[in-house]
């Protein structure tokens, strides 16, 4: 008999109102540990929304959000990072005119607790390079590990901006639109990254790029009008006629 995954994270009932506007309404979410999770719509739709409500950057009006069994509605960004729920963002400001490697050394602070010891000896920070220069190497960008994040290009500036993420170790990553203003060729090699960093943990992404949509995410979840219109994968939510009125019809030929 197969023994269904647990979902790690999940909603019920999210309602966020502002000022008598309702921008997402009644929305329940599953999603499953170990999968790559999709969230498409329109533009209104009510993504970016959702997105704030389960990374705690807003509290939602009506709701309940539980990750790994625990209920987080009400906790803020900080609290749920360290609980390993991590958006891209959340300490990703990538430094331009430090190096990649000095870029992920301070990421990595962070979790050993070095984050404010700015007094410590160069010796004592040294010891996290082996950990950095490890995940520069997942990104893909150990031939540039010397050189100012200024340098780099946009793609790879993404890539850099993933490194300092996964320096926090999360066992859940929420990826706001990582292909946005991207060109064919970093789209792949970001594409195959995710794909890459989606093993031993899980991803939900927010991402217009239906192809990228298509060919990373092991379910589809679809918004319409802050509402949840279909959901599955990513074949059965591209047949639905209601989908395709509202958002795949329109914009993927």
């Amino acid at each position: 008999m197969m023994v269904e995954t647990q979902p790690i994270l999940s909603a019920s009932g999210l309602t966020m109102e502002f000022r008598g506007f309702v921008a997402v309404k009644d929305v329940s979410l599953s999603v499953t540990e170990g999968s790559v999770h999709a969230l498409i719509g329109p533009n209104g739709a009510g993504k970016t929304t959702v997105f704030n409500l389960l990374t705690k950057f807003l509290t939602p009006t009506r709701g309940r959000i539980v990750f790994r069994g625990d209920d987080i509605s009400r906790l803020k960004p900080a609290e749920v990072a360290r609980l390993g729920l991590v958006r891209s963002f959340q300490i990703s400001a990538v430094f331009s005119h430090l190096t990649v490697l000095d870029n992920v050394r301070v990421a990595l602070q962070r979790p050993a607790g070095l984050a404010t010891q700015f007094w410590r000896s160069s010796d004592v920070l040294a010891a996290l390079d082996a950990r950095a220069l490890e995940l520069i190497d997942a990104v893909g960008l150990s031939e540039y590990a010397d050189l100012p994040a200024v340098e780099l290009a946009y793609g790879r500036k993404r890539a850099l901006e993933i490194a300092t993420t996964l320096a926090l170790e999360p066992t859940m990553l929420l990826l706001d639109e990582p292909m946005a203003g991207m060109g064919h060729e970093d789209i792949g090699r970001i594409s195959e990254l995710i794909r890459r960093i989606a093993k031993g943990r899980t991803v939900l992404m927010v991402e217009h790029n239906l192809g990228v949509v298509a060919d990373l995410c092991d379910r589809v979840t679809v918004l319409a009008r802050g509402e949840i219109l279909a959901d599955g994968s990513y074949e059965s939510v591209s047949a639905d006629p209601r989908v395709r009125e509202a958002y795949l019809g329109t914009e993927h030929e």
